[in-house]
Formats: C-alpha cells, sequence, structure tokens
C-alpha cells in the first residue's frame, strides 16, 4: 500500500459496544475533555489533543484518536431498568425487523409490518386486561363483594355492603368504576413515558442528504434519509394504543353493567344506555385497529407531518368515553350483587386466539417473502420474526398471569384455584391453564439445554487437536488446551440459538393452543378438570397445575426484584444496560411503549460528526467500531454522503453484523447490503476471534486483500509462558481486541490507504427542509430515561 500523497490530520473516530465505556479507558488517558456532545452522549478526546488539527506536523505518523460515549443512551440511568417491565414490547418490535430479505413484494412487505403491528396492539391489551383482572374483577368484584375477604382487608372495607353498611361505594358498578382508575392510570403512564423518550430521542435531526441523491443508490434501508427519524409515527402509533387501553378499561366496566342490566330487566333506559356504549365501544375499537394498520413509518423522506387528527383526537375521545362508561356503571342498581367472576375467561381468551392466528398468519407470510429471495444465512429460514413475535405473547402471558395469580393467591390467602372451598373464585380458568402448562415447556427447554452441553462437549474435543496445530511448536498442556477449546466451544452456542428459539416458539404455540382448548371445553381449572382421570393423570394435572401457578408468580416477581436491584446495584444496572444495547437498536415500529431507540440519537451524532469533520478539515478518517459500536458506525457511514463516505476507513472487531444481524435481520443487514457498503467504503477491514461468542467474520471479498476479515485472531496470544508473556496470557474472547498488534496494524494500513476526499465531496454540509420547527420543539436529544 502506498500513503496517499496529500499529509492531512487523519482521524480515529471510536465506538465502544455493549455495556458502555469511559472516555480515559477508551483513550487510554485519564485526563479527557468533551469535544462535542452532552452528558447523554458525546465524543472526547485526550487533553493534549484537543488543538491537534492546529499542529498537523505533529500527527503526521499518527492518527488523532476520539471516542465515542453513548452508554448515556441506555444504561445511565437507574430508573430505566423499569423499561425491564416492558420487555414484550421490545421484542415484539424486534419481529418487525426480522422480516426476510424480499424484493418485488411490497404488498406483502406491507403484510408483513401490519400484522406484527397489530401482535403489538394485542400486547397492549393484554396488559392492560391483565390490570384490569387485578383490580376490577381479584380485588373490587370478588374481593369486596366476599364478607370474610374484605373484613380481613382494613382499606377494602369501605367498598364492602357488609362492612361499611351500605356504603355509597358499596355498589358495585361504583366499585368497578373506582378500580378502574388503577388500569386507567397505568395507560396514562405508559402514555407519559413514552411521549417523554419519544420527545427526546426521535426528535433528534438525522445528517441531511442531498435532495437529488437518487433512491436507487441505497442498497439498505439504513441509509434513506427519514430511517432514523420517526418522530411522526411513533406519534400516531402511541395514540392509537393509548386509546386501545382506555377503551379496554371502558369496555371492562361497561361490559359488566350491560350484562346486569340485560338479565335483570331493570329500567330500559339503562339498557339502551349500556347496548349504546357497548356499540361505540366496538366502533373504537375498529378505529383504533385501521389506525395501526393505516399506515406505515416512512423513511425514505425525512417525514415532518404530525397528524395532529390522530395524535389529540383519538385519545381523547377514548378518554371521554371511558368517562361515559364509568358514569354508567356508577349508576344506582339496588338488585346488582356481585358473585362469580367477571368475563375474564372470554377476554383472555379472545386475546390469545387472535394472538395465535396473527403469529401463524405471521409464519405464512414470512415463509412467502423467503421463498422469493432465499438466503441460505437467515436464520430459521425466514421464520425468525414470527417465533419471536410468539416469545412477545408468550413473555406478555406469563407477566399478565403472574401478577393476576399472585394476586389471587394474596387475596384468598393461598387457597388453590378452582378449590370448592376458596372463599373467592380466583383468576380466570385460562391463566391457570396457561400457568399449568409452563412446567411441560420448562422439560423441553431443560432437554434443549442438555442437547446443547452434550453438542458442546463434542465439540470441545474437535477443538482440542485445532488448539494443538493453532500452537505449534509449544509444549502441550492438557489443562490449558481444554480451557482454549472449550472457550471456543461455548463461543460456537450462538450459532444454536435459532433453534432453541424456535423449538421454544413452536412448543409454547401447542401448548397455548391446548390451554385455550382446555379451558373453552371444560370450564374448570386442570386439577378439577382432571379429577375423575385415573390417579396418575389427575395428580399429574393438580402438580402441573400448582408447580405452574408458582412458577408464574415467580416469574413475574423476578422482573419486578430484578428492575428493583438495577436500580440499586451499578454492575446489575450495567447487566440490564447490555439487554437494552442489543433490544433497542431499531426504531418503534410495532409497539410505542417500547423502550426507546438509542440508535435515533447515535447514528445521527456519528453522521453529523464525520461529515462535518472532513467537511472542515478534508483529513483522513477512520471509524473504529467494537461490538455493537461496529453496528452503529455501519449505521453512520451508510447515512453518509457518497462522496464522503468513499473517503472513509472501517475498522470492525468482534462486530455482530454478519453473525447475528446479518442472519436475524437480513432484510437490512444482508449479503447485498454488506457487499454494498463494502463497495462504497474506501476500505473495510474486520477482525474476529474463534472464542468470541458475539462477534464473527463478514465473509465478503474485496481490494482489501484477499477480503473483508483478517484470518481469526489467536487467543490468547500466547499458549504458555515466554520472554514476551511470563505469566499466563488470558483467553479474551469479546474483549480488549487493542492488545492484539493485529489491530495496530489493520489500523494503519487504513489509513495509509485513505486517500485524500474529492473536492466536490467536501462542500458544505447540504441543506434539506426539516420538519416544523413547531412539531420539533425542545428536541435537544438529552436523554429522558
Amino acid at each position: 500500500m502506498q500513503r496517499a500523497t496529500a499529509e492531512k490530520t487523519a482521524l480515529e473516530l471510536l465506538v465502544h459496544g455493549v455495556g458502555g465505556a469511559t472516555p480515559e479507558k477508551m483513550l487510554g488517558d485519564p485526563r479527557t475533555v468533551r469535544v462535542t456532545g452532552d452528558d447523554t452522549a458525546a465524543v472526547y478526546r485526550r487533553t493534549d489533543d484537543a488543538d491537534a488539527e492546529r499542529r498537523p506536523e505533529d500527527y503526521r505518523e499518527k492518527p488523532v484518536p476520539e471516542a465515542y460515549v453513548w452508554s448515556g443512551l441506555t444504561s445511565g440511568n437507574g430508573a430505566r431498568a423499569l423499561w425491564l417491565l416492558l420487555v414484550p414490547f421490545m421484542v415484539a418490535n424486534l419481529a418487525h425487523w426480522m422480516r426476510p430479505s424480499a424484493r418485488g413484494h411490497s404488498g406483502i412487505v406491507r403484510t408483513y409490518g401490519v400484522l406484527v403491528r397489530l401482535v403489538g396492539l394485542t400486547l397492549t391489551v393484554l396488559l392492560v386486561a391483565a390490570a384490569c383482572e387485578v383490580a376490577l374483577d381479584l380485588t373490587a368484584w370478588q374481593c369486596a363483594g366476599t364478607p370474610t375477604c374484605a373484613a380481613e382487608r382494613a382499606w377494602l372495607g369501605f367498598l364492602s355492603p357488609e362492612v361499611s353498611g351500605g356504603g355509597w361505594w358499596s355498589v358495585p358498578g361504583r366499585r368497578l368504576a373506582l378500580a378502574a382508575l388503577v388500569p386507567a392510570a397505568l395507560t396514562g403512564l405508559l402514555w407519559y413515558l413514552s411521549h417523554r423518550t419519544w420527545s427526546a430521542y426521535e426528535s433528534v435531526q438525522p445528517y441531511p442528504h442531498q435532495e437529488d441523491q437518487p433512491d436507487e443508490q441505497h442498497h439498505s434501508a439504513l441509509s434513506r434519509p427519514g430511517f432514523w427519524y420517526g418522530r411522526p409515527f411513533v406519534a400516531r402509533l402511541r395514540a392509537a394504543h393509548t386509546a386501545a387501553g382506555l377503551l379496554t378499561v371502558a369496555a371492562a366496566v361497561a361490559s359488566a353493567a350491560a350484562r346486569h342490566d340485560r338479565e335483570s330487566g331493570g329500567p330500559a333506559l339503562l339498557d339502551v344506555t349500556g347496548r349504546a356504549l357497548e356499540g361505540v365501544l366496538a366502533a373504537g375499537g375498529l378505529i383504533v385497529v385501521y389506525a395501526v394498520c393505516r399506515r406505515s413509518r416512512k423513511d425514505k423522506v425525512v417525514d415532518g407531518h404530525l397528524d395532529r387528527l390522530v395524535v389529540t383526537v383519538l385519545p381523547l375521545a377514548s378518554l371521554a368515553l371511558l368517562a361515559l362508561c364509568l358514569v354508567y356503571a356508577a349508576w344506582d342498581r339496588p338488585d346488582w350483587i356481585s358473585t362469580g367472576r367477571l368475563p375474564g375467561d372470554q377476554t383472555f381468551g379472545g386475546i390469545a386466539l387472535v394472538q395465535g392466528l396473527l403469529v401463524v398468519a405471521l409464519a405464512v407470510v414470512a415463509w412467502l417473502l423467503y421463498r422469493s429471495a432465499p438466503l441460505a444465512s437467515t436464520a430459521l429460514r425466514g421464520l425468525g420474526g414470527p417465533s419471536v413475535a410468539m416469545l412477545a405473547c408468550a413473555l406478555g402471558g406469563v407477566m399478565s398471569g403472574g401478577v393476576a395469580q399472585r394476586v389471587g393467591d394474596w387475596l384468598d390467602r393461598g387457597a388453590t384455584p378452582g378449590d370448592p372451598d376458596a372463599a373467592l373464585p380466583g383468576p380466570p380458568v385460562l391463566l391457570t391453564w396457561q400457568a399449568s402448562a409452563i412446567p411441560l415447556l420448562l422439560v423441553v427447554v431443560l432437554l434443549l439445554v442438555l442437547v446443547f452441553i452434550a453438542r458442546t462437549l463434542r465439540r470441545r474435543r474437535r477443538e482440542q487437536a485445532r488448539v494443538e496445530r493453532d500452537y505449534a511448536g509449544e509444549r502441550p498442556e492438557e489443562s490449558r488446551t481444554r480451557r482454549i477449546a472449550g472457550a471456543r466451544a461455548r463461543a460456537a452456542l450462538t450459532d444454536s440459538a435459532p433453534v432453541l428459539i424456535g423449538c421454544v416458539a413452536a412448543i409454547t404455540l401447542l401448548l397455548g393452543a391446548g390451554a385455550l382448548v382446555g379451558a373453552w371445553t371444560t370450564g374448570e381449572v386442570p386439577g378439577v378438570a382432571a379429577a375423575g382421570a385415573p390417579g396418575f393423570i389427575g395428580g399429574a394435572a393438580q402438580t402441573a397445575q400448582a408447580l405452574g401457578s408458582w412458577l408464574i408468580g415467580f416469574g413475574f416477581i423476578l422482573f419486578v426484584t430484578w428492575g428493583r436491584r438495577a436500580y440499586r446495584d451499578a454492575s446489575a444496572r450495567r447487566t440490564i444496560g447490555i439487554l437494552w444495547d442489543v433490544g433497542t437498536f431499531w426504531p418503534r415500529a410495532a409497539h410505542p411503549f417500547a423502550p426507546p431507540c438509542y440508535a435515533e440519537r447515535a447514528v445521527p451524532d456519528l453522521t453529523w460528526r464525520m461529515a462535518t469533520w472532513t467537511q472542515r478539515h478534508e483529513g483522513r478518517l477512520v471509524i473504529s467500531g467494537h461490538s455493537q459500536g461496529s453496528v452503529l458506525a455501519a449505521a453512520a457511514v451508510w447515512q453518509l454522503s457518497p462522496e464522503v463516505r468513499r473517503g472513509v476507513g472501517l475498522l470492525t472487531y468482534g462486530s455482530p453484523l454478519q453473525r447475528l444481524y446479518g442472519r436475524w435481520f437480513p432484510a437490512h443487514f444482508g449479503p447485498a447490503a454488506l457487499t454494498a457498503l463494502h463497495r462504497e467504503v474506501d476500505c473495510w477491514r474486520n477482525l474476529h476471534r474463534p472464542t468470541d461468542p458475539i462477534g464473527g467474520p463478514i465473509g465478503l471479498e474485496g481490494e482489501c486483500g484477499p477480503a473483508v476479515d483478517h484470518p481469526a485472531l489467536k487467543d490468547p496470544l500466547a499458549y504458555g509462558r515466554t520472554q514476551a508473556c511470563p505469566l499466563p496470557a488470558p483467553i479474551l474472547g469479546h474483549s480488549d481486541y487493542q492488545a492484539d498488534p493485529a489491530f495496530d496494524e489493520e489500523r494503519e494500513e487504513l489509513l495509509q490507504r485513505l486517500r485524500p476526499p474529492a473536492a466536490q465531496g467536501l462542500g458544505a454540509v447540504p441543506s434539506q427542509p426539516g420538519p416544523d420547527p413547531e412539531e420539533t420543539q425542545g428536541s435537544s436529544g438529552r436523554s429522558s430515561g
């Protein structure tokens, strides 16, 4: 390689990966200064390099290192760990971006997006329905209507007819109206959190693209001007989901009162009012579904149109309808007595049925897309999205069923659901059937884990021979060889994740269908339904019911305690931050209540920094990304104009671009997109290790030597003790790629290869009309938690 003819300052922009990092560690200097950015995400330099551009003669033989620190966007705030409770929404959002790659099937692609958005809508309804089950059915209807249960809890006394002596709030309809404030407040809290993060993340202006740049040049949707600006779409989706939550609460209250009015033969006015409200609620539900299905994200342009009719009118109209339903339910009905359960079985059964049908339809659509352009590397042959959507529904079921089971046990002093001696009827039968299926699912998962363990042990034995070949000439040591081979074998487990996820999703779908059929055909909990069966079957059913009820409650408690621990423990907060780094890279396209997309701030930050620095200094630039940072780096390079992109070198290490993103998100990180990226940047080199469980090779041929990938790095660097390594060298795995001499060699080759950017590519940053300033007011880009 020949050095570029012009001696210009070279910049190396470092981007850290999952888990976060400090600028001092990234730059190897305790004295750093912030160059640009804020307390949430910023670019740092060493103090001695702050004015490097004014002293180019000092940097002719070395680059100016900069560190982009974005950990504050994900794990910087302990309160943000509470988003862990909304992990089903995040998983559903991932399913949207997992569609298979396809060309010329825009109608099927739109259908895929609509189905995923409908799955997300059912998750919102499920969460609010679970809150209604706890507040309205178990507490206000069952416990407050049972003298023994209400008498043991002073805070429920004013709702009980016997304890309060027939007080004003003891009427069932008024109890339900008061309890409905709990799920309504939960819906309002979700709206508030989504609106707060929406104002900070989705409001960041992307780098302006040239207006005359044809879309055909964009080989990946990530390069489109509006991909990282989802403000209008998330606002519409948030309004629809908020309305869905409020309508769910209204339906829970109004349906109970309307059922009483129809069955009791009360005043005709109340009967007509109830039927009218039910009709309006049904129409409102159809409007919400239409609003969710009507329009998808626009990313070919920066969408600045905020549909205020939907964003404002739909939630307010739903809130007004909820108020009418509360007034209707609170009307005096002297003969109304709360007995049995509210119609929760029909509600949860309908949600489960709709979710199952949506997942099956999604699988059919995904298979059609995959068949149109099959890629052998695609996870689960295109069924990764439907599998993940099924897991999102399962997580939602565990959380909703868990809270209902635990509250039911607490109110009924631990009585078994369906027991004739129990004081309360308990949660809906379907939730108990679903809980009883959990032990069988765990048995299947355990068997799969045992299979993977056996495969890992066999692979470790094979790797031992490879380790001896890789370190030929070294004195063999069995324990050392076994540790290295074990690290390689465990790292390969990542490639088996599709099998595990696909099997769990399929078993979950089958068990969910079985639970639904069992609940609807018997109308009894599993233990009671199997009471007349042979001893073994009846005992197994009762055991599964008891164990499943405990497990589903334990699963919900685990979510809560993990989030609480993350609020107090910095190490746990970093662990949860890693989950968010991986799960919240993508914009909110299927669920507005999912954790916010940090890349909508990080990618514009990196793009603006590279474009403006290249414009001002006309120097060489290498963006160096580790792990998830390599994904951010690639996304930022895609956003650059073609002229600037040709003057940028890309260095990735421990990168999941192909191993994870290419397999699970083939429509955006498939071979065609990565090949186009490699062709359009000046040069791209990738480092990887066989012991790395996350990063891997890219697998592209190119002009930078025989391929993008450097040959697999040795890990550890030395097998035994040497003059250079007198102590045993550690097995680094996914960390500290800079410790390998190949890192400095590849970086130097990239800097030498980069030619001075073309003059036409260094003009002023192109301008583009942005959204209405009034609509983007307050979009400082600062994290809001």
